[in-house]
């Protein structure tokens, strides 16, 4: 998440980093060869980058908290690690792949070995080993996907072959069956051996590449690979080297008989009539898809031209409209509006749970129209916000009008809203796998309205009290029945504060110049988050020492001292969450909340983070707003905003 504050006095270490580079320079004239009998600290080739991070401090931080997780996945078991530590503004990608043949401690001494010669390059932003039995590499940016011939070396043996035209016909038809076969195998790795014809030898070889690229990238490195090493012939060894695969080949054994891959399956040369049998299914199949699609043509151009002919106004006019509910059914429904019934209610309007004609329970929200926008223009709101459908949004069911009031008809949540499982007073508390979920699908529904519908929707009064809770605990994103729409042709709009929006959730950059963009919605998404993970409330927490400032504030302060992880909910159970998750669910948090607002990333971009995705380095930069400046901003705002139409009340049960 590249949590960094700007570095108040870089002389220093800017000095140490041009000593530094002098070093490498020194240190990369030539490759180093151990000449240790251990079989892994065979060191092929090395690379430190001529870069440096902007601080060395975080930098180094962060380094080693990849390494020490890449080292665990290796000691675990794994053979192929990656790892990433994105804070401060100093992101470490780590990726440690180890050859399938090596047992699991052989695995972890070469990783060791690799990690104690990359001490070498200091605190540069990327560096890269090369032993026989594995690899490590670690950069600032994401390289999973790379295999580039930056790395792209041969290193050949000096021994040659007595035999060197059969060796050279041995060599040559495994390593071209090997390039064909890696690629087509679940984990990219192929290894077989070869008799010298007319001699007693054999040639063991492998292919390898790494598991995050495609198949046609680990086929395209292994090709370039394979054309390469041939240089080596007729030398009884060779090797050849890229960032994102790997070839070997020897006539001494350096893997078991029994640690051979059978790749006959995965060869060319298989049986032709079962490839003819295979085309002729296929071309069959082919021949069907294009009689269907032209039928599905043939039929969608009717269709198109029955649609032109009709009366269009607008893009709504696509749109099915919302159901239309009879006013005496709702009043039936809420028992002509009783206080049994009420859910909650606000400046705006209040809630009523009703239970209709036909046995559905439903929340139905009162407001009054804004009458100054016109029939039309509301009509075609509702028309936009009913077609919105996701897992995490409430559906708005349909509506009702008498004179100056509309009824918003929404479906029932029966476990109520968030904020009364956090601080309030539901009796059951949430887990973490429960509050992990809530934040995910929270984040998923504003990706969906900011990105995924066919127009930009900005929800503008995301909070707490906002996010309903299904029966399974899944959240749903409430109260967008009455938000504004973002155009399409413009990237922010300036406008006034909308609804009773709570301070403590609204954007600086809203609060005060009355800018308005997605980013709005992601920096409240990020209170919301940190209110999840400490139930505690963003403004303030009385009665708690801890908190001298309001929960933003404090988990900024925490998150630069280390201490972030004492944010988490004391009522949660240690045992439930893994440490680091929580940490960087944080971090994500805060990301959100940054300024400038472009440092923000998308809901989308949140989505990938929390999903444990790639995500490209956004480097983060802490705001300089206040919040006494933000109440101030706020109340005055409001206060003009007589024809605002976000409200803040709920559609859910007590």
């Amino acid at each position: 998440m590249n949590m960094k504050r700007p570095e108040k006095n870089p002389f220093s270490w800017r000095l140490a980093g041009l000593i530094m580079v002098v070093l490498l320079f020194i240190a990369m004239v030539e490759p180093v060869e151990s000449q240790s009998s251990d079989r892994n600290s065979t060191l092929m080739r090395y690379y430190c980058s001529l870069y440096y991070g902007r601080s060395p401090r975080y930098f180094l931080s962060n380094l080693n908290t990849t390494l020490s997780s890449l080292h665990q996945q290796l000691t675990n078991g794994s053979r192929y690690a990656v790892a990433r530590t994105l804070l401060n503004g100093e992101s470490v990608w780590g990726l440690a792949s180890c050859r399938a043949y090596v047992s699991n401690a052989d695995c972890v001494a070469c990783y060791n070995y690799a990690v104690d010669q990359l001490r070498i390059c200091g605190t540069v932003n990327g560096a890269h080993a090369f032993y026989n039995d594995c690899d490590v590499r670690y950069e600032n940016n994401n390289f999973y996907a790379d295999a580039n011939i930056r790395a792209g070396v041969v290193i050949c043996g000096n021994t040659t072959s007595p035999q060197p035209a059969n060796f050279r016909k041995a060599v040559e038809g495994l390593m071209s069956d090997l390039r064909t076969a890696a690629p087509r195998t679940s984990n990219y790795y192929a290894a077989s051996t070869r008799r010298v014809p007319d001699g007693n030898h054999t040639v063991y070889a492998i292919a390898q590449c790494n598991l995050n690229l495609s198949q046609s990238v680990c086929q395209d490195c292994i090709n370039s690979r394979y054309s390469s090493i041939d240089s080596c012939l007729p030398g009884t060894t060779g090797r050849a080297i890229d960032n994102g695969c790997f070839m070997r080949y020897s006539s001494t054994p350096f893997f078991g008989l029994n640690q051979t891959t059978d790749i006959t399956p995965f060869l060319d040369n298989g049986d032709s009539s079962k490839r003819y049998i295979i085309g002729g299914v296929v071309g069959g199949v082919c021949f069907l898809l294009l009689v269907l699609a032209l039928i599905l043509w043939r039929f969608r151009s009717k269709s198109t031209n029955s649609r032109l002919q009709g009366k269009s106004t607008g893009s709504t006019d696509l749109l099915q409209g919302p159901a239309k509910y009879n006013y005496d059914d709702i009043k039936i429904a809420t028992s002509n509006f009783s206080d049994e019934h009420k859910l909650g209610g606000g400046v705006f309007g209040e809630v009523y749970k009703g239970t209709l004609k036909d046995g559905n329970t439903v929340a139905i929200k009162k407001t009054v129209m804004d009458t100054t926008r016109g029939k039309i223009h509301v009509d075609d709101e509702l028309k936009i916000i009913c077609n919105v459908h996701h897992r995490h949004l409430v559906r708005l069911l349909g509506y009702c009008n008498k004179g100056q009031l509309l009824y918003l008809v929404h479906e029932y949540m029966e476990n109520g809203s968030l904020d009364q499982f956090l601080y309030g007073d539901k009796s059951m508390n949430l887990n973490w796998r429960q509050r992990f979920e809530i934040i995910y699908g929270t984040a998923r529904g504003l990706a969906y309205l900011h990105e995924q519908y066919h127009v930009t929707i900005i929800h503008r009064d995301i909070k707490a009290s906002n996010i309903l809770l299904d029966n399974e605990f899944q959240p749903k994103i409430a109260d967008f029945g009455l938000i504004r729409l973002l155009p399409e042709d413009k990237t922010h709009l300036s406008t006034k504060l909308a609804g009773s929006m709570d301070s403590g959730y609204v954007a600086p950059e809203y609060a005060i110049h009355g800018q308005l963009s997605e980013k709005v919605d992601t920096y409240s998404f990020g209170i919301v988050v940190l209110e999840i993970i400490s139930g505690k409330r963003c403004h303030n927490v009385n009665g708690d020492e801890s908190f001298g400032q309001n929960l933003l504030d404090h988990a900024w302060n925490s998150y630069d001292s280390g201490t972030h992880l004492n944010l988490v909910d004391e009522r949660l159970d240690p045992r439930e969450y893994a440490i680091e998750d929580v940490k960087k669910t944080i971090e994500i948090a805060l990301m959100c909340t940054q300024s400038p607002v472009s440092e923000r990333p998308a809901m989308s971009e949140v989505v990938t983070l929390l999903s444990d995705k790639s995500l490209d380095e956004m480097p983060p930069v802490r705001s300089t707003f206040h919040e006494d400046d933000i109440s101030i901003k706020v109340d005055t705002l409001t206060s003009l905003s007589s024809n605002a139409t976000a409200s803040s009340i709920q559609l859910s049960g007590r």
